[in-house]
C-alpha cells in the first residue's frame, strides 16, 4: 500500500496536468462537471480524498485516453484507500497517524533528528518517557496506544521489500537527556545493534564540531520520503513544536535534499558513528555508578 496522502498529492499533479494543457482555470472544469469551484480547489491541493465518479467526469471531460484513464483511476482509487492509522488516528495521536501515512509503501526514508534519538528506532522505554513528557494537558490519545503505534511503524522497516533507512542523529541528542539516564544508555545499545545487523538501516551521528558546507545549519528535525513510483513526489516532513509541515513543491524539496547532503557530508561514516554511539553508552553507565 502507497500513502494515501502521497497519492493524493500525485493525484492533484495528474489533474492540474491534465487542466493546464487544455487551458482550462479550476473553476471552468468545476462548472463543467457540475461540482463547486472550492471542491477542485481542494482535490488539486490534494486536501481531500477524491471521489471517483468526480475525478471520472473530469477525465471524460478532457478526453483522456485508455491507457491514462487507467493510470489516472488507479492513482484515484488508492488515494480512497485508508490505512491502519486511519481508525486509530484520535487514539495515537495525529502526528503519529501522518508519520505512519507517509511511510506507507515508501522505498527510502532518510531522517535528522536534532534533539530526540529517531522514533523508529525507539525502544519501548525511551518511547514511553517521550510520549508522557510531550503528551499537551488537553491531549485525548492514549500514551499506551501511542507506543503500540510506534512499534507497528518499526516493523514496517524490516517487513520485506521494506524500505532502505538512513538517519542523521545530531551528536545534541545524544549528549542531552530526554529520558532517564539508564533508559539512554539502553537506547544507544538499541541504535549500536541496529546499525550492525540491519544492513537496511544506516546511521550516521553529526558531530557538534562538524564542519558544514556553507555553513547550512539546520534549523529543525526533518524527514524524506521516496516511493517506488518514479512520478510520485519526494515528500518532506518538517518537524516543528506543535504540528507538522508536509512538503511536495520540488523548490521546497530540493532545499531540503540539499541541506541532508551537506549533513551527510559532514557527519561521522556509520562504523565511527556506531562506535560513538557505544561509547557514550558506556560513560553513561559509568558515570551513573559514581553518582
Amino acid at each position: 500500500m502507497i500513502s494515501p496522502l502521497v497519492r493524493r498529492r500525485r493525484l492533484a499533479m495528474e489533474l492540474i496536468g491534465l487542466r493546464d494543457e487544455h487551458g482550462y482555470s479550476s473553476a471552468r472544469v468545476a462548472t463543467e462537471i457540475g461540482v463547486a469551484r472550492q471542491r477542485i480547489s481542494r482535490l488539486e491541493n490534494g486536501h481531500v480524498a477524491p471521489d471517483l465518479d468526480e475525478t471520472m467526469r473530469i477525465l471524460q471531460l478532457f478526453g483522456v485516453d485508455e491507457a491514462r484513464w487507467q493510470q489516472i483511476m488507479t492513482i484515484a482509487r488508492e488515494a480512497q484507500e485508508r490505512g491502519w492509522w486511519a481508525k486509530y488516528a484520535d487514539e495515537m495521536g495525529n502526528r503519529q497517524a501522518l508519520y505512519a501515512n507517509l511511510e506507507a509503501g515508501a522505498s527510502e526514508i532518510r531522517e535528522y533528528q536534532m534533539v530526540y534519538l529517531p522514533g523508529l528506532l525507539q525502544i519501548p522505554a525511551y518511547t514511553e518517557a517521550r510520549v508522557l513528557m510531550d503528551r499537551p494537558a488537553a491531549a485525548t490519545y492514549s500514551h499506551t496506544r501511542a507506543l503500540e503505534a510506534r512499534a507497528g511503524r518499526q516493523r514496517m522497516l524490516g517487513r520485506p521489500g521494506g524500505p532502505s533507512y538512513e538517519v542523521i542523529i545530531d551528536e545534541l541528542a545524544v549528549r542531552r537527556f530526554a529520558a532517564p539516564a539508564p533508559v539512554i544508555a539502553d537506547q544507544l545499545d538499541h541504535l549500536v545493534t541496529m546499525g550492525h545487523e540491519r544492513p537496511p538501516i544506516t546511521i550516521r551521528v553529526l558531530p557538534l564540531v562538524a564542519q558544514i558546507r556553507q555553513h547550512d545549519v539546520p534549523r529543525s528535525a526533518f524527514f524524506a520520503y521516496r516511493y517506488p513510483d518514479p512520478h510520485d513526489p519526494v515528500v518532506v516532513a518538517v518537524d516543528t513544536v506543535t504540528n507538522d509541515l508536509v512538503l511536495t513543491e520540488e523548490v521546497e524539496v530540493t532545499r531540503y535534499l540539499s541541506l541532508y547532503d551537506r549533513l551527510r557530508d559532514a557527519a561521522m561514516p556509520p562504523n565511527d558513528s556506531l562506535n560513538f554511539l557505544a561509547a557514550v553508552a558506556e560513560e553513561i553507565r559509568r558515570n551513573s555508578h559514581h553518582e
